[in-house]
């Protein structure tokens, strides 16, 4: 039995931090980060039938072409991501009444749609990144048990190439959903592999007043190569999702839109373009 400190459920019978009861959640699931990004997708929607927020999580449950899904806003960084991941699952997963695991696991289907910087010159803005693997360098997944799901052999090479300091711990790699991958691919998009970092500035290779453990990171990290997998985008999420849900048995993928280029200093001039045009491609993929 989970005690009542480790899974905190509210005196309506929602989960603590997203505030969510169960039967709320479709098993199809879109994590954005802005929480005004949900009713961007879900003014695509037929009907919405559930619509709830608390704190930097809004939620709102419908259906398009007569898919149940649901869009949920994460907020920044892999901390919300173990908060949501953790509370879905359990929405799912763990009977509220006994707080038991219960017998017959529900998967779920979980996509990322996410902004984010190229680091390639050859993946411009206004494009689109599926990340088949996501690396993780922020530390949070490392709290876990990842050794029989994390791709050692890629890990390895990026800390021999980058000079990687171990003193800000060791990096995780961990490969999207194949299933999903599958489903979503498509001439136009490039598969990528996503570098999520703990913060937006210094973890970035940003600076503005405060100097950074290794200013050359970037940089090698563009010119990382393990067997033709090269470092595509930085951003917050990616890793920390793919990892707790490979963990979990949830299906997992991130579609990025690139509104920045860091190896050519460009910023997009139309970022919400880009953006509208992945939200309805994801959502016509999810009605097939």
């Amino acid at each position: 039995m989970i005690a009542a400190s480790e899974l905190i459920v509210n005196p309506d019978g929602s989960v603590y931090h997203i505030n969510l009861k169960p039967g709320q959640v479709a098993q199809n699931i879109l994590f954005v980060g802005d929480q005004n990004r949900v009713e961007k997708i879900t003014q695509h929607f037929d009907s919405i039938e559930f619509s709830t927020q608390k704190r930097e999580f809004k939620t709102q449950t419908g259906t398009y072409k007569g898919k149940r899904i649901t869009v949920m806003s994460t907020g920044i960084g892999p901390d919300n991501i173990d908060i949501v991941m953790n509370e879905l699952d359990a929405l799912f997963n763990v009977d509220f009444e006994t707080r038991k695991i219960k017998k017959e696991l529900t998967s779920l289907n979980i996509i990322r749609i996410g902004t984010s910087g190229s680091l390639q010159v050859d993946i411009p803005c206004e494009s689109i990144v599926m990340s088949q693997y996501g690396l993780g360098l922020d530390n949070m997944l490392r709290s876990y048990l990842i050794d029989t799901i994390s791709e050692t052999e890629i890990e390895d090479a990026f800390i021999a190439q980058t000079q990687w300091d171990l003193r800000k711990g060791r990096p995780y790699v961990i490969a999207g959903s194949s299933k999903l991958v599958k489903r979503f691919e498509s001439d136009a998009i490039f598969k990528g592999f996503t570098g999520t970092v703990g913060g937006f500035y210094g973890p970035q290779g940003r600076v503005i007043r405060l100097g950074i453990q290794d200013s050359d990171l970037n940089t090698k990290m563009d010119r990382f190569n393990y067997k033709g997998i090269q470092m595509t985008n930085l951003e917050m999420e990616t890793a920390a999702i793919y990892g707790l849900g490979k963990l979990m048995g949830h299906e997992c993928l991130s579609l990025n839109a690139i509104i920045a280029n860091r190896a050519t200093g460009m910023f997009s001039e139309d970022p919400y373009k880009t953006v509208d045009a992945l939200i309805e491609y994801t959502l016509h993929k999810l009605a097939e």
